[in-house]
């Protein structure tokens, strides 16, 4: 049977209810998408390397990478790739005996002949779920500042990761863990990436899967040594490790 013509109010109607039904995390989505959108048509590149990629000469972010150019405007990322990010939590609320909620802003303050002068720091994490990842740190008098300041960083510090299926039990040729085992360090954390199967998902700390799932890991056994709770260091190692998986060659192993 011949499909009914929607009148213009019922199609104004439906459009309103998709509109309402919109959580707050995507109505904030497409609200940054717009601006990032007006950004771009207004940017005006300083650099030979932004200047080649707003006349659409470099059309990857690979061809950056591979190359070791190092990127100095945050829209060479933002035209190339569509990134998602997230803010790991670095700080404490206030409570009682200590024991506040972690939070993404650390607070810190500064005596001075006026009074207390508070500063808020944060660190970002970006990445495509696709084989990208980069975090930053922003510092700034107030929250908002910091949190632009540590995705723009973020950006800049891009690498890109090498995913593959090498765990021993898994035969199939999708790209959801590491390549082969990895470690890697900051401070006095040490972090060990290990493949894994498919379905085994993210074993691993809560910081640590919003950088692995952004940089499109899907599986992957891991562990960790030293004061973890040092986010900062985690993170960065984290990164440190997911930068190794680019090593074409692999040490053999000598087995006595």
């Amino acid at each position: 049977m011949p499909e009914k013509k929607r009148t213009a109010e019922e199609i104004s109607e439906e459009l309103l209810e998709k509109e309402i039904g919109k959580t707050i995390e995507e109505k904030r989505a497409d609200r940054e998408r717009e601006e990032q959108e007006a950004k771009l048509s207004s940017w005006v590149p300083k650099t030979k390397l932004g200047k080649e990629v707003k006349e659409k000469k470099i059309k990857n972010i690979d061809e950056i990478l591979a190359s070791g150019k190092k990127i100095l405007e945050e829209q060479i990322v933002d035209s190339l790739m569509g990134l998602k990010n997230d803010l790991l939590f670095i700080g404490q609320s206030k409570g009682k005996f200590g024991g506040g909620k972690r939070r993404a802003w650390k607070q810190t303050q500064r005596k001075t002949q006026e009074g207390n002068v508070a500063t808020f720091a944060t660190l970002a994490v970006i990445g495509d779920e696709n084989g990208h990842v980069g975090i930053g740190f922003g510092r700034a008098k107030e929250t908002l500042p910091a949190r632009d300041k540590a995705i723009r960083q973020a950006k800049l510090n891009i690498i890109k990761v090498q995913r593959g299926c090498s765990s021993f039990d898994c035969a199939c040729s999708e790209l959801h863990s590491v390549p082969f085992k990895v470690e890697g360090k900051s401070g006095s954390v040490r972090v060990t990436l290990i493949p894994a199967p498919q379905g085994t998902g993210l074993v691993a700390a809560g910081e640590m899967k919003k950088i692995l799932k952004l940089a499109g890991i899907k599986d992957v056994y891991s562990r960790t040594s030293g004061t973890v709770s040092t986010t900062n260091n985690l993170a960065r190692a984290t990164i440190d490790a997911l930068r190794k998986t680019n090593k074409t060659e692999k040490k053999d192993e000598k087995f006595i």
